[in-house]
């Protein structure tokens, strides 16, 4: 069966499906048949329109990436997409087609297009597995120190802000601010929110929005709020309130032990 891989696209996050889908297009292998934002949108959509190949986020609000995995139907090709190279090996046990790190790179997009082609054609290749076990491998030598200060752009260069120093990471008209204590100043910078939770210390900086990444570091109370979500309040001089989803709330309970 030839012609092109049929994909369908599963993030929660919209201009990581967008920047992905533009990656896809440009090599003219690929017709999307839907895109998704979470588990169960991605399987409303697998009913609608047969896929391929599905390239999905595996933190996602509810069920996440791998736990979708086990209610795909079989036979489907699986390719991650994720900041989060941690993961690799539960990747390469849940045999998927390969593993892609986020920033993508055009040049292994098209090595994980190769191998989903070759096993649509044969389903019954068995090199699957190897290939992930060494594309973890890898990914673990690879990995890098946590990001000590974050650049952005000024009229007359790039300047540096030291992390300790950012209260939290915020989206706005697809632009991601880096906050900072004192006069609670925002600087654009050149990284999505799911990039710097692959690069910055899962220690301090935890997702409790779509659109925040909180430094914990700066929490200072939390509140209550309706609808099972929480608000924090920051330690800065504007006593800064954000709001913690209710799908991110549990995550803030963990990680503070409350």
């Amino acid at each position: 069966m030839g012609g092109a891989l049929r994909a369908l696209l599963v993030d929660d996050e919209p201009l990581a499906r967008t920047r992905l889908a533009r990656l896809l297009g440009a090599t003219g292998r690929v017709e999307i048949v839907g895109q998704a934002g979470d588990a169960a949108e991605a399987l409303a959509a697998l009913g609608r329109a047969s896929a391929d190949v599905v390239f999905l986020d595996i933190h996602m609000p509810g069920l996440s990436g791998l736990e979708l995995v086990e209610r795909l139907p079989r036979g489907l090709c699986v390719v991650f997409t994720t900041a989060y190279d941690q993961h690799a090996l539960e990747a390469f046990e849940a045999n998927a087609v390969d593993y892609l790190l986020k920033p993508i790179e055009p040049r292994r997009l098209d090595r994980a297009l190769d191998r989903a082609e070759r096993l649509r054609a044969d389903p019954s290749r068995g090199d699957v597995t190897a290939a992930l076990e060494r594309l973890a491998a890898s990914l673990r030598a690879a990995r890098q120190p946590f990001l000590q200060r974050v650049p952005f752009r000024t009229r007359d260069g790039v300047q540096f802000l030291d992390v300790a120093r950012i209260t939290h990471f915020t989206t706005r008209d697809r632009l991601t601010h880096a906050v900072t204590a004192g006069a609670g100043a925002a600087h654009v910078v050149d990284y999505g929110l799911a990039d710097l939770e692959a690069k910055l210390d899962p220690a301090k900086f935890l997702r409790i929005h779509r659109a925040t990444l909180l430094n914990l570091d700066h929490l200072d109370e939390i509140q209550p709020w309706p609808g099972g979500r929480l608000l924090v309040r920051l330690k800065d001089a504007k006593r800064t309130e954000l709001e913690v989803a209710r799908d991110r709330v549990q995550a803030l309970k963990e990680r503070l032990a409350i």
